[in-house]
């Protein structure tokens, strides 16, 4: 079965939807997702989207922290860009019926880690899932949207791969889970929007939907990747047995939160001059040495100096979550560690999100726009999601239309189904765990090198897997995170410095000049 549209979208997080809603009124959008809409990574966001909007800030200073955050690798016109078309997002996004939070009628105005200003227009604190809410109401109502839910990408479709002589993007494969068919997708656009690859660690605040498909998509096509050494470890996600992936905002330090020992000492003041609304990677290598050089399974953040009222209105979603678990954040500290959270790097694009494949665009965590440099500045990712929706959807609505070529269907008559489907899940338990243990918050080339050594041999048994199986979104998924890992691996033993993300005990210090770390594909 072939489908046609005019543009394809892989993905239901705000990249996505914003995309599909900009490009609605004149293009038939296909959007795919390999759950539901309501399983990606922007629901769980929550601390909100960086905008300059309080009088006494402005767009140079908003700048100014994203380059400081981001160690010397952010792309100032990527910077500039994003920046400046901030306000615009957040009016966008008020006029779908967001429901920022307000104060005396005017947007509230939080501040997080890295800002030097509050700038942080937020839903309380579960912000991703109010955006993720009112723009998922809107796409059912909007026709020309199609929606197709629970189809998992297997691979996008190049021309050359069909022996024709122009190279671009003509579609996509899909795994239709309902079916348990894989369908051709046929558009002369297609949009990559399927968030990052926080699953290819052990502990992490991402949701099981993020696997890096887009990224190993783009890369087997052709497509540059960039800086995937630098992977965000969030600071302070909840430490509880029975609490799976809970992130503790970066707005709980923004309004006073201190970072504690077991005993009570406060350690933040002694790594860094901003103690604990330093940025993230400064905040999450101080955790890590303070619970290494103590022996302690995690630290403590107490918020409890703020009122019970103030807690409520801020923080409802994370005082309700701990008051579960029997944590009263009111009267004491939420224990915390850190764990992978944000893939700084991606698929290389330019400011109109588009990749090295004509026809293929990626946008949100997927791709590499420079914005984010060696570390991402808190709450620039939902902003960044918005703004390069809308530049890829006004640069395809100014595209003519491709002739398209009749597409070949997905052949598995050579395949059978897995007799033992537990080497998944075991190849993905391993992987998950070296990762954690040889390319997490602090690095050497030792490490980097055991890494290397047992993906090299993870991809020659997935690809035997893949060749001989049939297809399911467990084996897609697992295939695609070893991809990521490898290109992690290889951009992390190619950066000979530490900086930002990515520490390196073997080269300590910052190398001169900043410069980013692209990897190309070999010819396909």
């Amino acid at each position: 079965m072939t489908h046609d549209f005019d543009v394809l979208i892989v993905g239901s997080g705000l990249a996505g939807l914003s995309a599909a809603l900009h490009l609605a009124t004149t293009h038939r959008v296909a959007v795919l997702t390999k759950r539901t809409m309501t399983d990606g990574a922007s629901g769980w966001a929550q601390g909100g989207i960086a905008a300059v909007l309080a009088e006494g800030d402005s767009f140079d200073a908003h700048v100014n922290d994203t380059l400081v955050a981001g160690a010397g690798l952010c792309d100032l016109a990527a910077t500039r860009f994003v920046v400046e078309n901030a306000p615009k997002a957040i009016a966008w996004l008020r006029g779908l019926g967001v429901p920022f939070s307000l104060e005396d009628g005017q947007l509230h105005l939080t501040r997080e880690g890295g800002h030097g200003a509050r700038r942080i227009a937020h839903v309380t604190d579960a912000t991703g899932a109010a955006v993720q809410r009112t723009l998922i109401d809107v796409v059912r109502a909007t026709p020309g949207i199609t929606l197709f839910e629970h189809h998992t990408l297997v691979d996008v479709i190049t021309a050359r791969k069909l022996g024709l002589p122009d190279q671009r993007c003509l579609g996509l494969y899909a795994l239709d889970e309902v079916t348990d068919e894989v369908v051709t997708f046929r558009a002369p656009q297609t949009i990559l929007a399927t968030g990052g690859a926080g699953k290819v660690y052990l502990y992490t605040t991402n949701p099981d939907t993020a696997t890096g498909d887009g990224i190993a998509a783009a890369w087997r096509a052709g497509c540059r990747v960039a800086n995937l050494e630098f992977i965000q470890f969030h600071p302070t996600c909840l430490y509880h047995p029975h609490a799976k992936s809970f992130l503790i905002s970066e707005a709980v330090r923004g309004e006073g939160g201190r970072l504690l020992l077991p005993d009570g000492t406060r350690f933040m003041p002694q790594h860094d001059a901003r103690a604990e609304l330093a940025p993230r990677d400064v905040v999450a290598r101080a955790i890590d040495y303070e619970m290494k050089r103590h022996g302690i399974d995690c630290v403590h953040l107490d918020i409890s100096h703020q009122s019970p009222a103030f807690l409520h209105e801020h923080f409802p979603n994370i005082l309700a979550r701990c008051a579960e678990l029997g944590i009263d954040i009111t009267q004491q500290p939420i224990p915390v560690v850190p764990a992978a959270h944000y893939t700084c790097g991606g698929v290389l694009t330019d400011l109109a999100g588009r990749t090295d494949l004509p026809g293929l665009f990626a946008v949100g965590e997927t791709a590499c726009t420079g914005l984010h440099g060696a570390n991402r500045l808190a709450s620039n990712s939902l902003l960044e999601c918005m703004v390069f929706a809308r530049a890829a959807a006004q640069y395809i609505a100014a595209e003519p239309a491709a002739p398209m070529p009749e597409l070949p269907q997905w052949d598995d008559s050579r395949v059978t189904d897995a007799d033992e489907c537990v080497v998944i899940s075991h190849n993905w338990d391993e992987l998950r765990r070296f990762m954690w243990d040889y390319v997490g918050i602090v690095r050497t080339n030792k490490r980097l090198e055991r890494a290397a050594h047992r993906i090299t041999l993870l991809q020659a048994e997935i690809q035997e897997f893949y060749a001989n199986f049939h297809v399911t979104r467990d084996l897609l998924e697992l295939r695609n995170l070893v991809q990521v890992a490898a290109l992690i691996v290889r951009s992390a033993q190619l950066r000979r410095e530490s900086r930002g993300l990515h520490f390196s005990r073997d080269y300590p210090k910052l190398a001169a000049p900043a410069a980013p770390t692209i990897l190309v594909p070999a010819a396909v």
